[in-house]
C-alpha cells in the first residue's frame, strides 16, 4: 500500500448530506418513543437495504402494507417525502469535498441509495457535480459493505484499492474496504476528515 492516497471516494448519506428518517417523521408521529418504535419495527434497515440493493418502491411498499395496512400513509410517506429526510448537506464536509477538487485530486461517491430517490439528491446538491463518477447501489443491484460493489468502483474508473481512500460513517464499509486494501476514514466529523486528508497532504494545512 502507498503511504499516500491519490483519490479519494466518499459516501454521501451521513458524510456530505445529512438524511435522516427522523427528519421526517418528527412531524408524522407526535410521540418519540412511537416514531422510533416504527422506524424500527416497520421501515427498519432491513427493509431500506432491499431497495438500496435495488428492490422497486412499489414492491417494497406492497410488502409492508400488507403487513401493516393501519400504517399506510406513515410508509408510504418514506418514499413519497423523501426529500424531507434529506436537511441538507454537511457543510464542512462539503467544503473538504470542495477543496480537494480545487487541489486536482480525484474525488468519486459509492453510496447505498435506491435508484429511485437518488435523482432528487442530483436536483438539489450541486455539489455531486464535483465528483468524477458515482456508484449507487440500486442502480448495479449491490451495495456496501459487498466487496463486489468496491471492486466495481475501481474497474470502472480505473483505480487501484492501494492508492485510493474510501470515507464512510458505517463501520462495517470502512472495514470490508480496509480488507480490501485501500485507506479509510471512519467519518466522524468535517474537522477530523480535514485532519486526516492534511495528514496525508491531499490538503493545505489551514
Amino acid at each position: 500500500m502507498m503511504d499516500t492516497p491519490t483519490s479519494v471516494v466518499f459516501d454521501l448519506g451521513g458524510v456530505l448530506i445529512d438524511w435522516d428518517p427522523r427528519h421526517l417523521y418528527r412531524d408524522l408521529i407526535s410521540d418519540e418513543a412511537e416514531m422510533e418504535k416504527f422506524l424500527e419495527n416497520v421501515v427498519g434497515q432491513a427493509w431500506n437495504r432491499q431497495q438500496d440493493a435495488g428492490r422497486s418502491i412499489a414492491d417494497a411498499n406492497a410488502e409492508l402494507i400488507a403487513k401493516h395496512p393501519e400504517k399506510t400513509e406513515l410508509i408510504e410517506a418514506y418514499y413519497g417525502q423523501f426529500d424531507t429526510m434529506m436537511k441538507g448537506p454537511i457543510e464542512g464536509a462539503v467544503s473538504v469535498l470542495e477543496d480537494l477538487a480545487a487541489n486536482d485530486v480525484p474525488v468519486y461517491a459509492l453510496s447505498n441509495w435506491s435508484a429511485e430517490t437518488f435523482p432528487l439528491a442530483q436536483a438539489r446538491f450541486d455539489f455531486l457535480k464535483l465528483f468524477k463518477g458515482i456508484v449507487i447501489s440500486g442502480q448495479e443491484g449491490l451495495r456496501k459493505p459487498d466487496p463486489a460493489i468496491f471492486d466495481l468502483v475501481c474497474e470502472r474508473f480505473d483505480l487501484e484499492a492501494e492508492d485510493t481512500l474510501f470515507i464512510d460513517d458505517h463501520r462495517p464499509n470502512v472495514e470490508a474496504a480496509e480488507k480490501l486494501g485501500f485507506h479509510t476514514v471512519l467519518f466522524s466529523g468535517p474537522s477530523q476528515l480535514r485532519g486526516r486528508l492534511t495528514g496525508w497532504g491531499l490538503l493545505p494545512p489551514r
